[in-house]
């Protein structure tokens, strides 16, 4: 018996062996390509790209998954007892397996075979980091023990904290969410540190299935979730059973953050900055690489731009008629479901989609469209409101078969199941003004002309309708506008404010043809001073003056200045016939306002890496006292701004001067009623396709163009100095406000002399129309009355006889305003 006993123990121990060894080589082939875990040391995920506005404002956010990595210690306790309590109560005790939890899942398993149902893995927070980042998410048991195996290597390796904030760094908590930091903001808009106990519950119950506990799509069983998260949190301690019953009673209360863009009236700046950052570091770095951007954006300038342009162009639009509905539908219905459907302007918020319900002699009755709840509901009440008289009024002149006809009351205008845009009135409850849409449209920046910061830019009525960027993309001709380039390549190489130029008919031979420019208001004024070329615009003036100093020098001015890259030094150019664009031009003018100082535009300050380590900076001025220790009677530290001198600081102070004059005297008296010292220039192209205005101060330059993307004339009698200058004023009377007026410094050693506005020769003491022009050291007044284009014989310069007209305008000293 005991012979037989001995045998089979050593059967057994042999069997046993045998199992041992196979059970080794099984587990030693699951082991040979495990994956290495020494790169949990390096990990950086992808991580949300956040820009901010000047202001430290959140602007907008980019990702291909949205996470803010935490560093565990900046995770309140409040949190990681919810993730404890939901996913490993024995997390900081086991080995990296919980072997308890691993029976019990074992005993669960074994009793559900046959039933179809998933079986239960039991992981520990250690597996589920094993799993996520080093295997893939197959349900087999080969997969289970390298989980395991790799569980028991990364507990010896790194502490328990660094695996926690692994895992809470990088799952996924669905609405496109990852890390904990992330899932805060994309639910609550809230940082991690402000969620209450049931809202970092909440969170904690996503991992294990997030679109199994949806706040909306599955409310109940999401609520059901969070509190079993709650009840764990009570049981384990972490929380008083009076606190956690208090929680349960709260709704899920989530509150989903948008996505895109943030800031009000910032899309076009937020999409300009986008792509910069794209071209500059790639696609991945914007997406992934968790970069900090600080941009340039004055949130309360971009304010006050976007409605001075927007006020523009409806004022125009408006003028020109009623064009039609958006949308018609069918209101037999619900039309409130049907209304909800149409696309809406996200960033007009101050108007509302609008169907035709009712529409009679005397009024229009309209219903709005419903807004949608968080959930995605829309709204059960049908809200209905009138159209104001005055709001409507503009309408009655609509556009029909491309003619404007003029309507004798509303019902011919509007009519039942017509989809308009309404906005509130400012008076009277249920009350609404019609609005459109405006076809013309237009860009406008703003800058800081030391720096070259843009602080603000609008890229036209509405990002929404059009995400085209007017100020940065689109090509147009700046016509008038780029005469103070041609005059100050002048004045920076031997004219001087007072030399005079022959305003007379121009016919000029170009190849086989000839060009014959016209002032734009058809007549001549005779032999004038560059001021007064510049401040009622003169084109033939601009001609000669280009002309006699050669295209050449003009073309280089322009590079120079940043309008063009290369300019062909062609005659016409020098009124502006090349094409450019608002954020070029505005460039342009800030060296000017700069004392001649090149910059750079720039929509981005600074750039950090996920690290705070700065990778770009746009101020490259040096400071070399900046960094001193300590203080040894030492000098205080100069900012040295080694920007390149493209342009005399004396002739930057002429060309400033006589654009002043634009201002006070010229194309642009509209601005002058601001009661500040600016200077500016209008443009108005051919056939009035587009009109222009750029100003500045010393400390702001803002441009803009108005004028429609397929370029069509915007009327007789479109001008800078009447569509654009007005929408500059809006805005600088808001933007300087509380400002303190600030004239233009006058540059040392510049001399100024009192001189006859005809002649430009100095006035006699006592003279009349007399004016104080700035002349550099070494220049003044000529001794003699000499013409620019006007040689002996009396022709105009370019070998043809003056005209009886010209002549008499020469003798009078007449001319047209422009």
């Amino acid at each position: 018996m005991i012979r037989l006993i001995g045998y089979f123990f050593g059967v057994g121990v042999m069997l046993a062996l045998v199992a041992a060894a196979g059970v080794g080589i099984y587990i030693s082939a699951l082991t040979k390509d495990l994956p290495d875990y020494e790169v949990l040391a390096k990990y950086e995920p992808p991580v949300t790209t956040r820009v901010h506005a000047g202001d430290g404002s959140l602007m907008g956010e980019f990702a291909r998954e949205r996470r803010l990595f935490l560093p565990i210690q900046a995770v309140p306790d409040r949190v990681k007892a919810a993730f404890l309590s939901a996913e490993d109560k024995n997390f900081y005790t086991h080995p990296g397996i919980d072997v308890t939890g691993l029976v019990r899942a074992i005993v669960t398993n074994f009793q559900n075979l046959g039933s179809g149902r998933r079986p239960v893995g039991a992981s520990t927070i250690t597996q589920q980091v094993a799993k996520n980042f080093l295997l893939s998410s197959s349900q087999t048991y080969d997969r289970k023990i390298r989980e395991m195996i790799l569980a028991f290597r990364i507990e010896q390796a790194y502490s328990k904290d660094r695996i926690l904030e692994l895992y809470m760094n990088e799952i996924f908590f669905g609405l496109g969410a990852y890390g904990i930091a992330g899932a805060a903001l994309t639910y609550f808009d809230k940082s991690v540190n402000e969620l209450t106990v049931a809202e970092a519950a909440y969170m904690a119950a996503l991992p294990k299935g997030p679109s199994n506990y949806h706040p909306f799509k599955h409310t109940d069983r999401a609520v059901e979730r969070r509190n079993w998260v709650i009840d764990q949190m009570v049981e384990n301690g972490y929380v008083e059973r009076a606190e956690g019953e208090k929680a349960k009673a709260e709704p899920l209360g989530v509150s989903p953050r948008r996505k895109g863009t943030y800031l009000f009236a910032g899309e076009y700046f937020t999409e300009e900055v986008r792509r910069e950052i794209i071209a500059r570091y790639g696609e991945d770095a914007l997406y992934e690489g968790g970069l900090s951007v600080r941009t340039t954006l004055d949130p309360q300038l971009q304010l006050y731009a976007r409605k001075a342009l927007q006020n523009g162009l409806m004022k125009f639009d408006r003028l020109r008629g009623y064009r039609g509905p958006r949308e018609k539908i069918d209101i037999s219905g619900d039309w409130g479901e049907a209304l909800a459907k149409v696309k809406s302007l996200d960033d007009v918020p101050e108007w509302r989609l609008a169907v035709v319900l009712e529409s009679t002699k005397d009024s229009v009755s309209v219903g709005l469209q419903p807004r949608r709840e968080i959930s995605g509901a829309l709204e059960a009440a049908r809200e209905t409101a009138t159209l104001s008289e005055d709001g409507m009024n503009w309408a009655l002149r609509y556009v029909s078969n491309g003619k404007r006809v003029k309507a004798s009351s509303p019902e011919e205008v509007l009519i039942p199941g017509d989809v308009v845009f309404v906005e509130k009135a400012a008076d009277g409850e249920g009350i609404y003004d019609l609005r459109q849409i405006p076809e013309v449209s237009g860009g406008m920046v703003a800058m800081d002309p030391h720096t070259g910061r843009v602080l603000a830019m609008v890229g036209g009525f509405s990002y929404s309708d059009s995400e085209f960027n007017r100020a940065t993309q689109a090509k147009r001709q700046p016509g008038s506008s780029f005469k103070p380039i041609v005059y100050a390549a002048a004045l920076d190489n031997g004219y001087t404010p007072a030399s005079v130029i022959m305003d007379g008919p121009i016919t000029i031979k170009i190849g086989n043809s000839t060009w014959t420019p016209k002032n734009y208001d058809g007549k001549a004024a005779g032999p004038s001073t560059l001021r007064n070329g510049i401040e009622r615009s003169r084109n033939l003036m601009t001609v000669r003056l280009a002309n006699d100093m050669g295209m050449k020098l003009v073309a280089e001015y322009a590079e120079r200045f940043g309008v063009y890259d290369k300019m062909a030094p062609h005659i016409a150019m020098s009124l502006g016939s090349g094409e450019t664009t608002v954020m070029r031009m505005v460039s342009a003018y800030a060296v000017m306002a700069n004392g001649g100082r090149q910059i750079k535009p720039s929509l981005i300050d600074r750039i950090q890496d996920r690290y705070g380590k700065t990778v770009f900076k746009h101020d490259e001025r040096s400071c070399e006292g900046c960094v001193a220790k300590d203080w040894m009677d030492q000098p205080e530290p100069e900012l040295i701004d080694n920007a390149e001198q493209v342009l005399d600081p004396m002739t930057a102070y002429q060309i400033t001067s006589m654009m002043e004059g634009v201002v006070t005297r010229g194309t642009a008296t509209t601005v002058a009623e601001l009661g500040r010292p600016i200077a500016g220039k209008t443009g108005t192209t051919n056939d009035e396709k587009d009109t222009w205005f750029i100003g500045y101060t010393p400390n702001l330059v803002v441009g803009l163009y108005l004028g429609y993307d397929k370029p069509q004339g915007l009327g007789k009698g479109s001008t800078g100095g009447g569509l654009a200058a007005p929408i500059f004023k809006e805005f600088m009377a808001e933007a300087l406000k509380d400002k303190p007026i600030v004239d233009f410094q006058v540059p040392e050693g510049m001399k100024l002399i009192a001189i006859n506005r005809k002649t430009g020769m100095q006035a006699a003491e006592g003279e009349g129309g007399t004016i104080m022009e700035a002349f550099k050291p070494g220049t003044g007044p000529a001794d003699s009355y000499w013409v620019i284009g006007m040689s002996e014989d009396g022709s105009n310069g370019f070998g043809e006889a003056l005209s009886p007209q010209a002549n008499k305008a020469i003798q009078s000293g007449g001319g047209g305003l422009y």
